[in-house]
């Protein structure tokens, strides 16, 4: 430790200068040359940090934050407003403390409307009345006014316009205030406010009218997905039972007639057991075509035609390899149908004669297609004693019922029962199109 003039300085070590020159101009060139970067790095970071913590918070949090800004901000435009006549205020600090007292409550502007706005309002006429001189801009008040007309009912609205009118009649009043455009000026400028807190009121009313139609659309549009998935389970379903229920019906034909046959006429029996192979196959074919649908999308689908009465001909062929002769007649000329018709005529026929091999012992059927303008008929009738009248008739099963359903879903007329020849029919009129 040295005294050098009254001054006490302490000396921790001595090391040459000149050894020290190098590396501390290469520091400091280091620091020189990264400081801006780094300096600018965080300054361009602090806007977006900062943004990103105030979209993280909720809304009413954010509001507050952004009124309370707005009454900073406007506290001290009013006092920078007055600070140029601070000589001529009497008293200076209570002409601070009231300009102060007219923005500072807009913080909670949106919380407590009403409550604000009697402060700011009572600030504003206690200034008027004590003749400080030098008013600032009537902004806090406006804003308070504004905000009562954005936010609130109908009684409050004329509440607050009847007390803000009283408000500037006393303030115009008062001593300082002896220029006609004053009062003029104060009625335009809440005038002013009036309307557009009623345009932002209205402004807001719609959008949340057009958010509640939004998500009533958005409802219906998947209450419409639901209706639409049920419909097609149901349509899958019908599809899966006449499908399944055609084949399995002749599978278990030709496995009857294959064991009847077999002691003494074992070529007739292989060439029932050879139809019921071939059936079976395609009954898988048509399974596969059914259940592609319900497959995951990175599968491939695998899939066939839908089915029409362009493919009758080898349906009709299988029905009369499992024993049962069957006769097709075509009235009128025949013309192209809607797919939907087109399949749902199909699959009648089909499930019909499927219904007369599993329920009857009739010798033979007949098909009737019937062509006509904007319609077509659909006719199976059997002939012969039936093994279970009651089941065909009440439809006790699924067949009839979906028969049903499928004229139902076109717009269809469909008329079953029993026939004088102790037979039964199944007749469907569908439109075309």
């Amino acid at each position: 430790m040295i005294r050098h003039g009254g001054q006490r300085h302490t000396i921790v070590g001595v090391r040459n200068p000149a050894a020290d020159v190098p590396a501390m101009s290469r520091s400091l060139s280091a620091r020189i040359a990264a400081a801006p970067r780094g300096l600018a790095a965080t300054l361009a970071s602090l806007p977006r940090g900062l943004a990103a913590r105030v979209a993280a918070m909720p809304r009413r949090r954010q509001e507050f934050l952004s009124d309370a800004g707005l009454a900073l901000a406007l506290a001290a435009v009013n006092v920078g407003a007055i600070l140029p006549y601070r000589d001529q205020l009497h008293p200076a600090w209570g002409a601070v403390l009231l300009v102060v007292a007219q923005a500072i409550p807009l913080a909670w502007r949106r919380r407590f409307p009403i409550l604000v706005a009697l402060i700011i309002g009572a600030a504003r006429v206690s200034y008027d009345q004590l003749g400080i001189g030098f008013a600032p801009f009537p902004l806090g008040p406006v804003i308070a006014f504004y905000t009562i007309i954005e936010l609130r009912g109908r009684a409050w609205r004329w509440i607050t316009i009847v007390l803000s009118a009283t408000a500037i009649g006393i303030s115009e009043a008062s001593p300082g205030h002896d220029q006609p455009y004053d009062t003029v000026i104060q009625a335009f400028i809440f005038a002013t406010a009036w309307g557009a807190g009623l345009l932002s009121r209205a402004t807001r009313a719609n959008l949340l009218a057009a958010r509640a139609r939004a998500e009533r659309a958005e409802a219906e549009l998947d209450a419409e997905s639901v209706r639409a998935a049920e419909v097609e389970r149901t349509r899958i379903a019908r599809e899966l039972h006449d499908v399944v229920a055609h084949h399995v019906s002749l599978m278990a034909v030709q496995a009857e007639a294959a064991a009847s046959l077999l002691p003494g006429k074992p070529e007739q029996a292989g060439r029932s057991v050879q139809i019921v192979g071939d059936t079976a196959r395609q009954a898988l074919t048509e399974l596969r075509r059914l259940l592609g649908v319900l497959r995951a999308p990175a599968e491939p689908l695998q899939t066939t035609p839908v089915a029409s009465l362009a493919d009758l001909g080898p349906a009709l062929d299988q029905v009369r390899g499992a024993g049962l002769p069957v006769e097709l007649d075509v009235l009128g000329a025949p013309y192209p149908l809607a797919p939907s018709i087109d399949a749902t005529a199909f699959r009648i026929v089909q499930e019909a004669l499927t219904n007369t091999l599993r329920h009857t012992a009739a010798p033979e059927a007949s098909v009737t297609l019937r062509y006509e303008p904007g319609y077509v008929t659909v006719a199976v009738t059997d002939r012969g004693p039936r093994r279970d009248r009651a089941a065909a008739i009440n439809g006790s099963g699924l067949g009839l019922a979906g028969i049903a359903e499928r004229v139902a879903s076109c717009g269809g007329n469909l008329a079953v029962g029993p026939t004088a020849e102790d037979g039964f029919a199944v007749t469907a009129r569908l439109p075309a199109r």
